[in-house]
């Protein structure tokens, strides 16, 4: 079994990790947070005292950190990790991040002797805490082939989206889709509400007609028809408002460096960022219904 670092041990990272102890690998794990890393350790995780320790006798590292900056802050420089680390070891990035920064992180690992993978996810903390979660990959063919096995145990399907950067790509416009539908299935709902339809009868006509989507019948944002939906829990994340606008704020950075219009994403990102701006920031996306309900008439 190979020795793996794990850079960044939070919501994500922490349980991501834990499946690669599960897996039988020796994992050395290092996180700012005292709270993450004592969740790790007590999870399997052998403990590095820096970041740069942890990675000095791995095979792969991965990475799970909150923004490009923190990702090449964290890799790039005398004392960032590709120094640190033996020639030739993966990297593997899955934080969701823009798409140049992902470039950067391939070039600075090209240039340090390195393989690497940007990987982000989807499938939330629960998928993280399952081992089910979605890798979007973006990398070389024999980068991608050495990172499978090892994503393997932490997701459930494995897709390699092209070359440097196509991971972060996918992951945006994924994240795109889901925060426009979002906001159409709870207008939805709440217009049925206007007109006397319960939640259970639009839910049984659209889940099984042509309004249906993700946003619908897994996460739907009405508490009743979906019990493992966070509208049934108050709203407690899941798949926190504010990563969702950071997701729709990635989206339309990359939509104004390409040329690309995207009306409706940068709608979704003015309304998340309205709900954010409201409190909102720590419960999950899909309570934008209410926020949405309050400001109908």
């Amino acid at each position: 079994m190979a020795v793996i670092a794990f850079i960044g041990l939070g919501n994500m990272g922490g349980p991501m990790a834990a499946n690669l102890v599960k897996a039988g690998h020796a994992v050395h794990g290092f996180d700012l947070s005292e709270a993450a890393k004592a969740a790790a350790a007590a999870r399997g995780v052998s403990l590095a005292v820096s970041a740069a320790e942890a990675v000095k006798a791995a095979d792969v590292v991965v990475t799970m950190l909150p923004s490009g900056p923190h990702v090449l802050g964290a890799v790039t420089g005398a004392d960032g990790l590709f120094a640190a680390a033996r020639p030739g070891t993966l990297f593997i990035d899955s934080s969701t991040i823009d798409v140049e920064s992902a470039r950067a992180f391939h070039a600075g690992a090209e240039a340090a002797g390195m393989a690497s993978l940007d990987a982000p996810v989807s499938g939330g903390v629960g998928g993280a805490e399952a081992g089910t979660l979605t890798f979007m990959a973006g990398g070389s063919e024999a980068a991608f082939s050495a990172a499978k096995p090892h994503l393997e145990r932490m997701g459930k399907k494995i897709v390699h989206c092209g070359g440097a950067g196509a991971g972060q790509a996918a992951k945006i416009c994924n994240n795109m889709i889901l925060g426009i539908s979002m906001i159409a299935v709870s207008e939805a709902f709440v217009l049925g509400e206007k007109l006397g339809l319960s939640h259970q009868a639009l839910f049984d006509v659209a889940s099984t007609s042509s309004g249906q989507c993700w946003s619908l019948t897994t996460y739907c944002p009405v508490p009743g028809p979906v019990p493992t939906s966070p509208a049934n829990r108050e709203y407690q994340p899941g798949f926190a408002a504010a990563l969702m606008l950071k997701d729709l704020k990635l989206s339309q950075q990359a939509a104004d460096q390409a040329g690309a219009a995207t009306r409706l994403g940068a709608e979704a990102a003015a309304l998340y960022s309205a709900f954010e701006a409201e409190g909102n920031a720590g419960r999950d996306f899909s309570g934008i219904i209410e926020w949405i309900r309050a400001r109908t008439a």
